[in-house]
């Protein structure tokens, strides 16, 4: 990378030496990853492609945030569905299995490397539109992920306070306790998070164990005492007048228990955790797709059973009145259940084993927002380059969820429906995405399949909006605050020198390398459609000229190829050709400016002197010529190029030159 800009990472302090605030920022920026687009999240990933863990075992890691949702989607349930909830989670699990896991099956194909659908929709629409549509979707992912974590703690914190054995200062503190839990988190990930993986395993393996304990139980329960079964099938039958319509109000009201699919974004967003085949690549990950799909089929799979013999179990066994706000089953149904049938002790090991989950789902969700946004926004120029690091994002997203843990004040029920909102758009995203995908490639019935699971997507968001529009508008606000903060960090980083590496073909060194013989490089810059001799002649004339190039002096035209102007940096490639007798240096980048600082800087350094570039004053407005460079990537050249060269070489003797006539 040519310029002076310094490592972001670097600092002074050496053996203890250097200043606190020096230490603090190295400490913060480490691990600050220098290739967003193959970011590896806050995980210790191995570099090699075949390297990783067992599918199992990480599905356990985003299990940690699929599974424990049974902590409190049962109790959601029974407020949503109330007797009917069985046939609602029937409903649900029909669409888990036939709708989600073939979509995401298909996004873990497409998408392979942990950009999940976002990824997918960014490649099918080009340029700004593309950019806009990925920051609305990070929006409502960052809505999913950050609920997730606040909505885990507060239901944590319920089975805190609920518990028999909690001490009397405890009760009624669910607000403070969330807020300790997630600063607990925030400082796991800031002390380095690396052994997520094998926690996950245990406490998905104890999880799980204990629920199959509890439901084996209940079932027993059930079993033992038929009449129950009786009593609930009676208490349907008054409420409704036939199976029809019990079947049709199952239909309207599962979409509110949409909480039950959650899990399936992080699935993805964990696959470069997953180990492949030893012959697997960057490009062609066949293993790791294969055993990617492997985790997202099984995980579905036990969560279909649990969620409806869970509901099945709550339903039947629990009175109505204990679901609601305030009851001792809100938000911890089948914590219930283990108190009432397995005793006070066996009932605290569950709701140890069920913080502790509760408490990883948010490390399992804060993992998949720190997977995601590195991976976009500074790629994009939307946001500074600390971004990039995983401790400046933590401390961001903690200070994020305090805030929304006081507005909530910690309830599990008041977060649901912005939970909800942004489970159900990233998934009807993936749909449509993989829809439009395999449209392309022309299969037909494919394209069918997806397509109606497009549109039962669309039905549940849409109902799910209607009936508790407040995660729409949370979802609003993190979308604003990011469009705010991207388009802004945007401008203010508009004049970076944003070229990655720098490489030159063999013409063009040799060109470069000639002309370098008979003093410092001269370069006109010249618009780069194709022009005859006599108008490359005019230009050179005009420039000798105007701005006093000596006369004999080798010159050599550069010509920038403008590519998509929404794109923040790009490697450039310098191609040489001579035509007409004259040689051309001919690069493309995403801004003109940039790219002609970036190649002025790599050329002062490969031939050890200052290069002077030669430009013509642009005719029109200079504010919409600054208008065009931050949309277009053009606009009035020579200045924003001086302004590029002047911060990326704070020296004024080795910067290089810009002359205008």
């Amino acid at each position: 990378m040519t310029g002076a800009q310094a490592d972001p990472t670097e600092t002074t302090a050496s053996g203890g030496s250097g200043s606190a605030a020096e230490r603090c920022r190295a400490w913060l920026l480490d691990g600050l990853s220098e290739q967003s687009a193959r970011h590896p999240g806050p995980h210790a990933t191995p570099n090699p492609e075949h390297e990783g863990h067992r599918w199992w075992r990480v599905m356990c890691l985003t299990g940690v945030d699929y599974f424990s949702t049974l902590g409190y989607q049962p109790g959601i349930a029974a407020l949503a569905a109330g007797l009917l909830s069985p046939l609602a989670t029937v409903v649900l699990i029909g669409l888990t299995l036939l709708g989600a896991l073939p979509v995401y099956r298909r996004v873990a194909h497409e998408s392979p490397h942990g950009e999940g659908s976002i990824a997918m929709l960014e490649r099918l629409l080009p340029w700004w539109s593309g950019k806009i549509f990925v920051l609305v979707l990070l929006g409502f992912a960052a809505t999913d992920f950050m609920i997730t974590v606040t909505l885990s703690a507060a239901d944590a914190a319920a089975h805190v306070v609920e518990n028999p054995f909690a001490p009397g200062w405890m009760h009624g503190g669910n607000t403070w306790i969330t807020l300790v839990l997630v600063g607990a988190l925030g400082a796991v990930f800031l002390k380095g998070f690396r052994e997520a993986i094998g926690i996950a395993v245990v406490l998905v393996g104890v999880y799980l164990t204990l629920n199959v304990v509890v439901l084996a139980v209940s079932a027993w329960e059930v079993l033992g005492h038929p009449v129950k079964i009786g009593d609930w099938t009676d208490a349907m039958t008054a409420a409704h007048s036939s199976p029809l319509a019990m079947v049709g109000v199952a239909l309207l009201v599962f979409p509110k228990l949409a909480l039950g699919m959650s899990g399936f974004e992080t699935g993805v967003a964990v696959m470069p955790q997953v180990k492949g085949d030893p012959t697997d690549t960057w490009a062609k990950p066949t293993g790791r797709i294969r055993e990617t799909r492997k985790l997202l089929t099984t995980a579905a799979v036990i969560m279909s059973g649990f969620l409806l013999l869970s509901s099945l179990a709550t339903t039947i066994l629990i009175p109505q009145s204990a679901f609601k706000t305030g009851g001792p089953a809100n938000g911890r149904a089948l914590a219930y259940l283990a108190h009432e049938h397995l005793g006070q002790v066996f009932g605290t090991f569950y709701d140890v084993s069920t913080i502790a989950i509760l408490w990883f789902a948010g490390a399992s969700a804060l993992a998949g927002l720190l997977n995601l946004v590195p991976r976009y926004l500074p790629r994009y120029g939307m946001a500074p380059e600390w971004t990039g690091a995983v401790r400046p994002l933590v401390l961001v997203f903690m200070v994020t969820a305090i805030v929304i843990t006081l507005w909530f004040h910690a309830s599990v029920d008041a977060q649901s429906g912005a939970y909800a909102t942004g489970v159900l758009v990233l998934m009807l995203s993936a749909a449509f995405a993989s829809t439009v995908t395999v449209h392309k490639r022309g299969h037909r019935k494919a394209t069918l399949g997806f397509g109606v699971i497009t549109a039962v997507f669309a039905y549940t968001l849409v109902t799910n909006v209607i009936e508790r529009p407040d995660g729409i508008k949370i979802a609003g606000i993190f979308i604003l605050l990011i469009l705010m903060t991207s388009f802004g960090s945007r401008v203010h980083r508009a004049f970076e020198l944003r070229a990655a590496e720098i490489t030159f073909d063999s013409a063009a060194a040799r060109f470069v390398d000639e002309a370098a013989r008979g003093g410092p490089l001269r370069l006109i810059a010249n618009e780069p459609q194709e022009h005859s001799r006599r108008e490359y002649r005019a230009k050179e004339y005009s420039q000798r000229e105007e701005t006093h190039i000596p006369d004999g002096g080798p010159v050599l035209f550069l010509e920038v190829f403008l590519r998509d102007s929404s794109d923040f940096s790009a490697d450039i490639s310098v191609h040489g050709d001579e035509k007409y007798g004259v040689r051309r240096l001919r690069v493309e980048g995403p801004t003109v400016p940039n790219a002609i600082a970036a190649v002025l800087l790599s050329l002062r350094d490969r031939t050890g002197k200052v290069p002077h570039a030669y430009f013509t004053w642009t005719e029109g407005n200079p504010v919409s010529h600054l208008i065009r460079f931050l949309v277009f990537g053009d606009g009035e050249v020579a200045p924003v190029t001086r302004e590029v060269l002047r911060r990326a070489e704070p020296d004024p003797e080795r910067r290089p030159r810009v002359h205008v006539g």
